[in-house]
């Protein structure tokens, strides 16, 4: 089983996972736009890198954490940080791939998460996957490192049969 967890956003992560074990890890596909050279998501990049890891033969689910407007962020960056999730929503369709939502406390807790730093979801990856450690070795790969939890807390909870 193929289980792709993402963090949204534009510098979110993605990490797709096969039988539990991490097969790639990518930041966010993202490019320049118009003259001020904004950033938005690379939606072309991101389905060539969804479809070059997934098997029409293999079971693929897609698990993508539910966030909301924060407070304290400008209209602009939440109205990009839509558009990211929203083309993220449209290309799991267009793949005909299952997409399940997962909110931060949610998977947070499972991985008793709640109330760390934001830095704390980077050690406790590394922890459970030393050999990785290197891929995570920049503050920024904590958006890769979520991307991760996020994908075994689907595997840990959401495949058990019940």
């Amino acid at each position: 089983m193929i289980t792709i967890g993402i963090d949204p956003g534009l510098s979110g992560g993605i990490a797709i996972l096969k039988d539990g074990k991490i097969k790639k890890l990518f930041d966010m596909p993202v490019m320049s736009e118009g003259k001020k050279n904004k950033r938005q998501i690379n939606s072309a990049h991101l389905v060539q890198l969804i479809k070059e890891n997934i098997n029409e033969n293999e079971e693929t689910s897609v698990v993508v954490e539910r966030v909301n407007a924060m407070p304290g962020q400008g209209v602009t960056s939440m109205f990009n940080f839509g558009q990211t999730f929203g083309a993220i929503k449209g290309i799991c369709a267009a793949l005909s791939l299952p997409i399940y939502f997962v909110r931060p406390a949610k998977w947070k807790k499972h991985f008793e998460l709640i109330n760390s730093s934001k830095d704390a979801s980077r050690t406790k990856v590394i922890e459970m996957y030393p050999s990785i450690s290197d891929q995570l070795s920049r503050k920024k790969d904590v958006n890769k490192s979520d991307a991760i939890l996020i994908a075994r807390f689907f595997n840990e909870t959401m495949t058990k049969d019940g």
